[in-house]
């Protein structure tokens, strides 16, 4: 939350201030998002808001922006360049 929040890289969190090193913490991050844990810790939670009757399905949104495309998603076209064309030779 601490990068997120002041946008800085991993390698500028202060250790004094988080209780570890950035690198530490990025490390952690990813071995974290590789065993699966946030996945996890989504279902528990939504799991217990449901037993809690606290789980509103009207205040839901989706967003698809950490899905992975498996088929690789449709090939973009190549943006246009902005830059100014040369002049057309007049000679």
């Amino acid at each position: 939350m601490f990068v997120l929040r002041t946008n800085v890289a991993w390698r500028d969190v202060p250790a004094e201030k988080i209780g570890c090193s950035g690198v530490t913490c990025w490390r952690r991050l990813r071995e974290w998002t590789e065993a699966g844990v946030w996945a996890r810790l989504h279902e528990t939670l939504l799991a217990e808001l449901r037993a809690a009757d606290l789980l509103e399905m009207n205040d839901v949104a989706i967003d698809g922006s950490h899905v992975r495309a498996l088929k690789g998603g449709i090939t973009p076209v190549r943006p246009r360049s902005t830059a100014p064309a040369p002049a057309a030779n007049t000679m």
